[in-house]
């Protein structure tokens, strides 16, 4: 397509537009953002576009939807609330209202012969709703958790249940799936006389694919999501806290402690939301850490934190679920900040706004206090940028947008254009055209580290570049299997293919990874034809620890006379002020090392002038260079950045870490979750 005739405009953005240029009522929309392109950018730039007139006089010749496709092409960040209004103007309000979960009018629909299947949501149970509720009904609850041999025992509380009137509460039914016929057919086989009729079954489970659909089909479904926002959180933890609980103990220092535990249990949920920024890996954090935490601080903290040192709530209770090395500093960050001698002092705060009650004397008054906090919190009160927010919603929409996707129909229809499959056809056949790379190995100096370490990168090359992407579709030669159906729903989608990715590299779109793929066969076979370069793209490898231990022998090899060894050698960096077109040679000897470029900063900037971490520009979420020039500012210390292949940070996708110089306190970059990565995309 031709270029994007401004830089700020996403290369992203620009594709969508080209895209949005093939319907009628946008096909004159590439001149208009070339040629109005100040409208435009205050238009993008504009806090809240999705309320702002539309340039070029499409706000007046755009219906709803229509305004939903340019906003999605152009803002992506806006969907959701595009699509809410879309909704509400063409279904009605109430579709585009959240619904609060009403146990008691639920019970009224349902009978002794229809179960209630609770489908559960990350960080939700609705256990102690279910038992509340059963006693403020006088009826018994007899709860089981399913599992292996459980059976005997969830048959004999089916039976007294059906005697008596109680409730059967069946846990986590998806490790028990056997069971459920059975179940299905006692319930509704057995005659209205040998069934009490307060009699009820209550079911939670996680998503299944081999869940009974006839169970489904036979019973109420309901979800119970958590509730988004500190407010909400902070209440619906204090609303299971008691009196009795809130007065175990005459210390003034309990009631503000347990208050911070309430606090930092919405927060750990709370980050999940915001994606890799949040935590590297989402865990599951329930009320049963709430919890155990109060108890914890009852028996042990109150009585150690004031003779001495102790564990905090986030290493013991918390830090059980983390398994990942960076989220445990992460929560031993939180727990070092929000739980010290500070804690008690009026003065602090978790964030602006945020206090802690310190006249509260019973629940009610906590409630009144949590009643006075916003309904929509910044980001930066759990520690992360206020850009984290358009993280969040960017992942949102293209999660609902990926789910539409998927869910539409894979026939190949009708009408006089090119079929389904003859687009794939076409696609695979683009694709095959890429060059192959051909060495000259031998002749590099095959022993060499880095040379060792670019055979396996040009064989692995070849393994992506040598895919059977040959598809004879439509001359029915070939059998359609699972794998090869998945490539033709994702071609045809825009997607990689399942089969594709085991290769390898995830990426945003098809478009994206073919591009990625002609870059790095480029600088593979650039490394082969001209020598060795005098820097490197880091993303461009399939292993890049590989491509950094092939440098550390090199290293170490070269200094073999002055005694080094490679145990002992380790990495350091420096961020240089050069920019690619400056680096015209490789590092000097007896420095050693590598030059490499590419890298994205996520949720921080960097001063280029000062050579140091800064905040990020308001709506840049991955920085590569910031042109930004703050104020000084003395450097206090080097914050370990964690560098990741991609954005999702988990162990398989991390690299190394760099030192990075800062003004703030490392600290303020862990909140953050800041960290390196080699594609944003």
């Amino acid at each position: 397509v031709e270029s994007k005739p401004r830089r700020w405009i996403l290369d992203q953005t620009w594709l969508n537009l080209v895209q949005l240029s093939d319907l009628p009522p946008f096909a004159q929309i590439l001149t208009q953002v070339s040629q109005n392109e100040r409208a435009w950018r205050t238009w993008f730039d504009h806090p809240a576009p999705e309320d702002t007139a539309l340039p070029d006089g499409y706000e007046e010749k755009l219906d709803t939807f229509r305004k939903l496709l340019l906003i999605r092409m152009c803002v992506c960040v806006c969907v959701c609330v595009c699509a809410r209004h879309y909704i509400s103007e063409s279904l009605g309000q109430q579709y585009a209202e959240g619904l609060v979960l009403d146990l008691d009018a639920m019970l009224t629909e349902s009978d002794t012969r229809t179960p209630m299947v609770c489908l559960l949501s990350m960080g939700s149970d609705p256990t102690e709703n279910i038992e509340r509720l059963a006693k403020s009904k006088g009826a018994p609850c007899r709860p089981i958790s399913m599992g292996q041999g459980q059976e005997v025992h969830a048959r004999r509380l089916l039976a007294n249940s059906m005697t008596d009137g109680g409730w059967l509460l069946l846990q986590n039914c998806h490790l028990g799936l056997d069971f459920l016929d059975e179940l299905l057919e006692t319930v509704t086989m057995a005659t209205p006389e040998s069934v009490h009729k307060s009699f009820r079954v209550w079911l939670t489970t996680d998503m299944h694919p081999r869940f009974p659909i006839t169970f489904l089909q036979s019973s109420i479904k309901f979800t119970n999501e958590p509730p988004l926002g500190v407010k909400a959180g902070l209440k619906r933890t204090f609303s299971g806290v008691s009196q009795d609980q809130l007065e175990i103990s005459n210390l003034p220092e309990w009631k503000p402690l347990l208050y911070a535990v309430a606090f930092l249990h919405t927060t750990v949920q709370e980050r999940r939301k915001f994606g890799p920024l949040g935590w590297n890996i989402p865990y599951e954090f329930n009320q049963a850490d709430f919890t155990s935490s109060m108890q914890f601080d009852f028996y042990f903290i109150i009585f150690l934190l004031i003779v001495s040192s102790c564990p905090r709530p986030g290493e013991v209770q918390y830090g059980g679920r983390v398994t990942d090395d960076l989220d445990k500093r992460l929560l031993n960050t939180f727990t070092r900040v929000w739980f010290s001698e500070n804690t008690f002092s009026d003065k602090f705060c978790f964030y602006k706004g945020y206090s802690i009650p310190a006249k509260a004397k019973t629940v009610q008054d906590v409630l009144q206090h949590v009643e006075a906090l916003p309904l929509v919190d910044s980001p930066e009160v759990f520690g992360l940028h206020p850009n984290a927010d358009i993280t969040y919603q960017t992942n949102l929409a293209n999660e609902t947008l990926s789910t539409i996707i998927n869910i539409q129909p894979k026939d190949s229809g009708g009408g006089a254009g090119e079929t389904r499959e003859a687009s794939v056809q076409r696609l695979a056949n683009e694709i095959n055209c890429v060059s192959k790379v051909k060495g000259q190995l031998q002749k590099m100096g095959p022993l060499q580290p880095m040379n060792i370490f670019l055979r396996q990168e040009v064989d692995r090359m070849q393994r992506v570049i040598n895919q059977d992407l040959n598809l004879p579709l439509s001359a029915g030669t070939i059998i359609m299997s699972e794998d090869l159906r998945d490539a033709l729903d994702c071609m045809f989608d825009a997607r990689i293919p399942r089969l594709w990715l085991r290769l390898s590299w995830p990426s945003a779109t098809l478009g994206f990874w073919f591009s990625e793929l002609l870059e790095r066969n480029q600088q593979l076979s650039g490394w082969i034809s001209t020598g060795r370069p005098n820097q490197f793209w880091l993303t461009g490898f399939f292993n890049p620890q590989g491509f950094l231990t092939a440098m550390r022998q090199e290293t170490t090899r070269s200094n073999l006379s002055r005694g080094w060894a490679l145990d002992t050698v380790t990495l350091s960096n420096d961020v240089t002020k050069m920019m690619r077109e400056d680096v015209l040679a490789p590092p000097p000897e007896d420095v050693g090392g590598v030059y490499i470029y590419g890298l994205f900063l996520d949720g921080a900037g960097w001063d280029r002038r000062g050579a140091k971490l800064t905040e990020a520009p308001p709506k840049v979420t991955n920085m590569a260079d910031s042109k930004r020039q703050p104020g000084g500012g003395m450097v206090v210390g080097l914050y370990s950045c964690p560098v990741y292949k991609k954005p999702r940070r988990t162990d398989l996708n991390f690299i190394f870490s760099l030192q990075l110089r800062s003004v703030q306190p490392v600290e303020h970059w862990t909140l953050r979750g800041a960290a390196l990565l080699c594609d944003c995309k």
